[in-house]
């Protein structure tokens, strides 16, 4: 059976990022841009290309603009932010898309993709089991970099109550000396907490504060809805691990400039199989900036290929209880399709062995300062 073709929205994550999708807004008004946003409809921005399993089996697809800003989404009435995403949906299956992926923020306003999907014309998956899968992954690889025992670590989930912290909670608790769940509201942390902590077979604990815990933390995942920072340099112990999984991203820039010695990396990205083409619909001929390296896309745009890829066209991903046996499900497809975790990445730059060896003495010398 041929592949089938896929859709999967996207949107700008900041004032910044919307020049990326539309050149024309460099140097306007933040102002200007957000009205502008406020009524610009749904449009096909990439044509994807030459994904290919390592068996010959090839999709393609598009990814569709559904133009807001993340805090756009959060604050614009529901209804609306809905019918958006089912316009870029929409215009996705005009184009001959089966399966739909949501993006960013997407996948996040209102009950995470359930009632998108009930009214989508196709099957919608929010690709968060692939992204949790990615980052649990990349999580691991840093610490063996950094040389954290994670048995005798203590791990900080960030965002423990949605619906990528609470699976990767339950998968990090096995290999963990000691687990601190963060969120921000109290009510719904307490009763998380309360629902979880029988299973899980390390020691635990829930706290708002994510301050505190983070400064007792060696290993720190974050995977938030915030458009704000909530990782500071300050906090953060020597040779520490951040894995981060949110978009926009939850670490403070100040990271990258004032603590060499903390090894922090992007968690969702994945190497997609074959010569993949991110290609300008409008511009044909240009590439679209994904703002990645090539030959690489986030976790739950993987997802999407993948389910593509097996003509698995159902609503693989949805709402804020993810089956951890899904998450090994696709894990397993995803490898079989050829996707591989990517490489080690932070603050729009590679991490290479020589930056992972330098962040290491950084460590160590400012423990040595610290005593």
């Amino acid at each position: 059976m041929k592949p089938a073709k896929f859709c999967f929205v996207i949107h700008p994550l900041s004032i910044d990022d919307v020049a990326r999708y539309e050149p024309g807004a460099k140097g306007k008004g933040a102002p200007m841009i957000r009205k502008i946003m406020e009524w610009m409809p749904a449009w096909a921005a990439v044509h994807v290309t030459g994904v290919r399993a390592p068996d010959g089996r090839e999709t393609e697809g598009w990814f569709v603009s559904a133009p807001l800003l993340p805090e756009q989404m959060l604050d614009f009435p529901r209804e609306d932010v809905y019918n958006r995403i089912l316009r870029a949906i929409e215009i996705g299956v005009e184009l001959g898309a089966e399966i739909a992926g949501l993006g960013a923020f997407t996948g996040v306003v209102g009950d995470g993709g359930v009632t998108i999907n009930e009214r989508s014309p196709i099957p919608v998956t929010t690709g968060n089991s692939l992204t949790i899968s990615a980052g649990i992954q990349s999580l691991w690889r840093g610490a063996h970099e950094m040389g954290v025992q994670a048995n005798e670590a203590t791990a900080v989930v960030v965002g423990a109550t949605g619906s990528i912290g609470a699976a990767c909670v339950r998968l990090i608790a096995p290999r963990v000396k000691r687990l601190i769940l963060v969120a921000r509201n109290q009510t719904r942390l307490r009763k998380h907490f309360e629902s979880v902590r029988g299973e899980l077979p390390c020691e635990a604990s829930a706290t708002v504060d994510i301050s505190a815990a983070v400064r007792e933390a060696q290993l720190i995942l974050t995977a938030t809805s915030s458009t704000q920072d909530v990782i500071e340099p300050e906090d953060l112990q020597p040779g520490a691990v951040v894995c981060e999984l949110s978009l926009p991203h939850d670490v403070s820039r100040r990271v990258a400039t004032e603590r060499p010695d903390v090894l922090v990396t992007e968690g969702g990205n994945m190497l997609v199989p074959g010569t993949p083409r991110f290609e300008r619909v409008r511009e044909p001929g240009t590439d679209f900036d994904l703002n990645l390296p090539p030959r690489t896309a986030l976790a739950c745009m993987s997802e999407t290929m993948v389910l593509a890829l097996e003509n698995r066209l159902e609503p693989y991903t949805l709402g804020r209880g993810i089956e951890l046996a899904k998450v090994i499900e696709i894990e397993r497809l995803a490898a079989k399709c050829g996707f591989t975790l990517a490489g080690m990445r932070a603050f729009d730059a590679a991490i290479t062995p020589e930056k992972i060896e330098a962040t290491r003495r950084a460590a160590d010398e400012r423990r040595k300062a610290i005593v």
